[in-house]
């Protein structure tokens, strides 16, 4: 039982959790019960399936608990200075421009093939931040809020480029009365109100506009976590109201929410996959987007902008910790599955495009580990 306590109160189990849950997804999906697993996912409960329910409403509890992590770096920690805020904004802009121009290098010749450009363009925060919570303490608090601030950056553009240039409607009265509820949960905020029933009822509100404006209804997690009161006054008591949300939101994050993420998502299969797909311009395109565009852009605006003394280095990153990061940014997954079901029909070149987001992920999410790994050793032997 205390093996049992301590894994579940170690830093990297929720990693853990994640990497079990898709090597279980895997596995399944390429399984003789590989029908029922895909059918399982198609089930509809009221107006979504599971998988949409997964995606958009569990997840968004989990973007609820990213964005608590967020603002207490924001208020108290390696966010804390707006010089600091600006290195994952624009670390995010430069990681999405490059994959699109490794994949056009690639792929852009052929027309046919040009609308996937935007498929390598996105981060799955997820899988991404799975792969730093599984590393433990061997990565340090700031390239943590790092991470979780530049994948967040990335998922928001994503959904701009969606919108803009893959045709995904949005329903302008719905997402105006999601921004009347954003109103609402501000001044509830500003009036001093600490109660988490409140939040709680209109955070539920806000997700159901976000979701039926047509925006990735997640984002509404992170919108109600930059409402939620950092401390206050209850009872005159003084509380903190955002560290109780992410006490009551940590274990259901890390031991459900992303475990049944993982094991519905990761599920792809591989029966029609032969070596001759690999060398496939889009599979080229997007996995090579991936792994090389996204630790390219990333890597080389935080070393432009830290060498210029634009922008200080995080505190106690060396720079092979911020080449790990950025490497495990080319994680891809969810978020390039729906661009590319958005890019493609149905059919050989979207088959191509999934097949290049698995090779591209699995390899980024194992090199930047790696690294990762290997930037902490070479810290602690320089500090004996």
């Amino acid at each position: 039982m205390k093996y049992i306590k301590a894994f579940i109160q170690s830093e990297s189990s929720g990693g853990i959790m994640l990497l079990v849950a898709a090597i279980l997804g895997v596995i399944t999906a390429n399984s003789p019960i590989a029908g029922q697993y895909f059918s399982f996912m198609n089930i509809y409960l009221g107006p979504m399936d599971i998988l949409e329910w997964v995606n958009d409403g569990l997840m968004a509890l989990f973007f609820l608990y990213v964005g608590i992590e967020i603002k207490t770096e924001m208020i108290s920690g390696e966010l804390n200075t707006n010089s600091k805020r600006l290195l994952p904004v624009l670390a995010a802009f430069a990681g999405v421009v490059t994959p699109a121009l490794v994949y056009f290098l690639i792929a852009g010749s052929v027309p046919e093939y040009t609308h996937g450009w935007g498929i390598p363009t996105a981060t799955d925060i997820a899988f991404a931040i799975g792969v730093i919570m599984m590393l433990g303490k061997r990565v340090s608090q700031a390239m943590k809020a790092f991470l979780s601030a530049l994948a967040v950056i990335d998922d928001l553009i994503a959904i701009v480029v969606i919108a803009i240039f893959y045709g995904a409607g949005v329903d302008f009265p719905h997402l105006m009365a999601a921004a009347v509820v954003t109103g609402a949960l501000w001044y509830t905020n500003k009036q001093g109100y600490v109660r988490p029933v409140l939040y709680g009822v209109l955070g539920s509100v806000l997700w159901y506009f976000v979701l039926k404006s047509g925006v990735h209804a997640t984002i509404a997690g992170v919108v109600l976590a930059m409402t939620i009161p950092y401390s206050g006054t209850l009872d005159g008591e003084k509380v903190y109201p955002m560290h109780a949300w992410a006490d009551k939101l940590k274990n259901w994050v890390n031991f459900l929410i992303i475990p049944i993420f993982s094991f519905l998502n990761a599920g792809v299969s591989f029966s029609d996959v032969s070596v001759d797909h690999l060398f496939h311009p889009v599979v080229l395109g997007v996995s090579l987007g991936l792994i090389l565009g996204k630790q390219f852009g990333i890597f080389s605006a935080v070393y432009v902008l830290v060498q210029s003394k634009i922008i200080k280095m995080p505190t106690n990153t060396t720079w092979p910790e911020i080449y790990g990061t950025a490497i495990v940014c080319g994680i891809g997954f969810t978020m390039s599955l729906f661009v590319a079901t958005l890019a493609f029909p149905p059919g050989v070149t979207q088959e191509m495009s999934k097949i290049g987001i698995f090779i591209g992920s699995i390899i980024s999410g194992l090199l930047g580990a790696t690294v990762l790994a290997v930037a902490y050793k070479i810290r602690t032997a320089r500090n004996k």
